[in-house]
């Protein structure tokens, strides 16, 4: 009795210790309910080292533990879901090297504990099939457009079209996760949220992303597509200070305020609603997260200007309409598909579970086969020991060449020596990119204080039209060249009040271009229109010349660079085909 009290206690201790350390985060002083929901979300996603699991290591978890051919709506106890997050996070570790390995027992439980307080609140102990795919398809790591093909892939039928109730079922099961954390009045399921999702009746893939993906997403899931954006902006940096904390550096999320010029916010201060000077919590803020340069700003707004930005790229590529079967969902990306060794382990996971099905089934077969299952059984076994021995060599020669290749990759007094000219042309080709950046500002404030006076000599020149019109007769078609002696310009009135200058329009053009004192130069002013299109073509053309420049310095700058990793990547390469060449394929 002693031994089940605690046991029980310890439960209970572990059941409460993610909520209290997701507490001690303080995420509620977030003011946003989207930001927050999205915060504790991620929190909860990083304790329990879902991150780590791409959604395709996820999608074959269900594979091997037999959850593909169960229906939706069959029930596991909480044994059996223990059972398949042990998979998962030993699969995890066998993945990851061994300096990143992680606690997995410490992982099952907190997300053990996690799933039953979000899907069996009642107690049970059982939740359905459905249930606990759609909440570690959310929560797992990997793209968002990946999530969503396998999310719709479970809810639509043979011939790819959407079935409403299945999608009402998942957002019955995948709101459940706001209201884990504490968030339910905000992102809460209604029976109206179908609908305001998905008015249309045939829904296929295509559309099904468009609208999960669209900007905003729909209101009850707007956390999703944010908590992904977190993830890929945890590291990004901007060396910009923050207007509220004085912090001269931000990390995250960039906000910028649409009103107050040069106001800008870091995550935390944005988050909390903090404000000073003139801005207003209530201004329109805009979201950057990622950080350009002053003069790939510059290159960005001459290239818009001109019309030379390419096409925008589609949120998601078109996938065909014709129906995907979740075990035909291919991995898109090389990069991130499994490798090799992964490719071995599931070999002999797979054997195993064979093994373990052919011994249960030689239970119901006749006594006359027993000796024929036990020298089957026997060669199983020896299969599976080869195999496991030849898996500890790989991985032995796979440590290996990673201790060559970081010991190649360390530099060395001879590596930097070994091209002194390239080092010196990459500096010079640096040198000139800054001459050039600073060039480009110079130019832009001198076409601003250009534009200033050009806008300055245009009103002048109106007012001294009027003025001359309403001398002549009031006749705005009256030329002043056509008035009687006024050979001699007019003075023209100053913008400042209370004073009254004596000197002359081309007194006011001191300093001026040869263009607009040419336009004053018969001492009757002409229309500068063309003038200032020459002007304004003028100082266009020059900015697009030096933004071409520094392209073509930043392509070279880009070979060097490439020329300069070459050398480095051979060694790697090296290795990678020493590693093909040492791992057994069958």
């Amino acid at each position: 009795m002693i031994e089940e009290g605690s046991k029980s206690s310890k439960a209970m201790v572990e059941k409460r210790q993610l909520f209290m350390e997701m507490r001690a985060q303080n995420f509620d002083v977030i003011r946003l309910s989207t930001y927050r929901t999205a915060c504790k979300l991620r929190f909860v996603q990083k304790r329990c080292n879902l991150h780590l699991v791409d959604v395709w290591n996820m999608i074959e978890a269900f594979r091997d533990n037999g959850l593909s051919t169960l229906d939706h709506n069959a029930e596991i106890n909480v044994s059996r879901l223990e059972t398949i997050l042990s998979s998962i996070f030993y699969q995890l570790n066998k993945r990851l090297p061994t300096t990143h390995q992680i606690n997995v027992d410490q992982s099952i439980g907190l997300l053990l504990n996690f799933i039953v307080a979000t899907y069996d609140s009642e107690g049970h102990g059982k939740l359905t099939v459905f249930a606990m795919k759609a909440m570690l398809a959310t929560m797992c790591g990997g793209k968002i457009l990946d999530k969503l093909r396998y999310i719709f892939s479970q809810i639509s039928d043979s011939n790819g079209v959407m079935i409403f109730a299945k999608f009402d079922q998942f957002l019955r099961e995948v709101l459940k996760l706001p209201t884990a954390v504490f968030e339910g009045p905000s992102f809460g399921y209604t029976e109206h949220s179908v609908r305001t999702c998905f008015p249309q009746q045939k829904i296929l893939l295509n559309t099904f992303l468009d609208v999960l993906m669209a900007d905003p997403p729909p209101q009850c899931l707007v956390w999703l597509p944010l908590m992904h954006r977190l993830a890929n902006v945890e590291n990004v940096f901007h060396p910009v200070e923050c207007s509220y904390c004085q912090s001269e550096s931000m990390m995250g999320f960039r906000y910028r305020c649409q009103q107050c010029h040069g106001y800008q916010l870091c995550q935390s201060c944005f988050w909390r609603g903090h404000a000073s000077g003139p801005h207003s919590n209530q201004h329109q803020m805009k979201e950057h997260s990622s950080w350009k340069s002053p003069a790939k700003k510059l290159s960005h707004a001459i290239s818009k200007s001109l019309g030379c930005m390419p096409i925008g790229e589609p949120p998601h590529p078109v996938f065909p309409e014709a129906a995907e079967r979740p075990q035909d969902l291919v991995h898109t990306s090389t990069l991130e598909s499994p490798s090799r060794l992964d490719e071995e382990h599931r070999l002999i996971a797979r054997y195993a579970a064979r093994l373990a099905a052919e011994a249960s089934n030689s239970t119901q077969c006749p006594p006359t086969d027993l000796s024929f299952n036990f020298d089957a059984n026997k060669q199983q076994r020896q299969l599976i020991a080869e195999l496991e021995n030849k898996n500890r060599e790989i991985l032995q020669e796979i440590q290996r060449l990673r201790l060559e290749h970081e010991q190649a990759s360390q530099p060395t007094p001879e590596k930097a020596q070994q091209n002194p000219t390239l080092l010196a042309e990459l500096r010079l080709l640096r040198h000139r990119k800054d001459e050039l950046e600073r060039r480009m500002s110079a130019l832009q404030e001198s076409r601003r204080e250009l534009m200033v006076q050009l806008e300055g000599l245009m009103r002048l020149l109106k007012d001294e039209e009027q003025k001359q019109a309403t001398q002549t007769g009031g006749s705005p078609h009256s030329s002043p060249s056509h008035s009687a002696g006024c050979t001699m310009p007019m003075p023209i009135r100053s913008t400042s009040a209370g004073s009254t200058p004596t000197h002359t329009p081309q007194d006011c053009l001191a300093g001026v271009g040869d263009d607009v004192l040419d336009a004053f130069s018969q001492g009757v002013p002409r229309n500068l229109r063309n003038d200032l299109l020459v002007a304004a073509d003028s100082i266009t053309n020059t900015m697009s010349s030096l933004v071409k420049e520094l392209h073509s310095v930043d392509d070279g700058l880009e070979e060097e660079e490439e020329h300069m990793r070459n050398g480095r990547d051979k060694v790697s390469s090296l290795k990678h085909s020493g590693k093909r060449h040492s791992t057994p394929s069958y």
